[in-house]
This record gives structure tokens, C-alpha cells and sequence, in this order.
């Protein structure tokens, strides 16, 4: 595949990583709030909806499984994740969010304005084709 170096695709990619960045600071932000650091609030929102075998928290979250080993000890320090056997395989613990966890995390993701606000002011049809795109650019099927 060749490299596009064309204006308009340098400054697809600069405004790409301006959106990356900022949905990060915001996440830090209002992880911050909740006195979590930002990887343990994206470990936690992962948890908030389905329970997950520590090794694919780190192979989403493109991190080593004892980094996610100490993330879970932390959260499960302040009851906010639980550890619990596997039901298909009890040689495997699974994390799983507490509903107190499901809250915090419920709160940290009614604090992002920064991405829901703008896509707010797009149509369904605008949101989808920039989904789509997003999942092409992911190498992920469209549904």
C-alpha cells in the first residue's frame, strides 16, 4: 500500500490526533475526579460491561497482563471490581465490575462531553458514515 504524504491526508491524520489526545485528557480529567488513573478507569469501563479473563483486558488494552494484574488489585482495593472463578473454565478468574464500579464507571462516561457533545450536532446519517469510516480505517467489518 503506498503512503499518502498529500496535504489533505496530513491533515486528516493531524486532526485524527488532536481528537486522540483530547479524549484522553478529558478521560484523565474525570478519571482524576474519581481519584482513578486513567487506565484503571479504561480497565474499569471495559469491566462495566461484561466480566473479562485478565489476559484480554491486556490484549485490549494493548498492554502486559501484570500491568492489568496491579490495575485490578487497585480497583478491587476500593470495591470497585471483583475477582470470581470462570463459570466455562473455574481454573480462570475473570474481573468483574461491582455495581459500584458499574456506577463509577456509568459517571465517568456521562462525563466525556467532549466527544458526545460535537457528534450531537451531526445527523444519524453523518454519525454512521464517520462509524463506518472509522471501522474501515480499524480494518473492522461494517455489521
Amino acid at each position: 500500500m503506498a503512503t499518502r504524504t498529500d496535504t489533505l491526508t496530513l491533515e486528516v491524520v493531524e486532526l485524527i490526533g488532536t481528537v486522540v489526545a483530547r479524549y484522553h485528557e478529558e478521560y484523565d480529567r474525570a478519571a482524576a475526579e474519581h481519584s482513578l488513573t486513567g487506565a484503571q478507569a479504561r480497565v474499569l469501563g471495559l469491566l462495566s460491561l461484561e466480566p473479562l479473563p485478565m489476559r484480554k483486558i491486556a490484549v485490549r488494552l494493548k498492554c502486559e497482563p501484570s500491568n492489568v494484574t496491579g490495575i485490578i488489585d487497585r480497583l478491587e482495593t476500593r470495591g470497585l471490581v471483583e475477582r470470581r472463578p470462570d463459570p466455562a473454565d473455574r481454573r480462570v478468574k475473570l474481573a468483574a465490575a461491582t455495581e459500584r464500579g458499574r456506577r463509577t464507571a456509568r459517571e465517568l462516561r456521562d462525563a466525556l462531553d467532549f466527544a458526545r457533545e460535537p457528534l450531537a450536532g451531526l445527523s444519524d446519517a453523518e454519525r454512521t458514515v464517520l462509524r463506518d469510516l472509522l471501522r474501515r480505517m480499524l480494518g473492522e467489518e461494517t455489521p
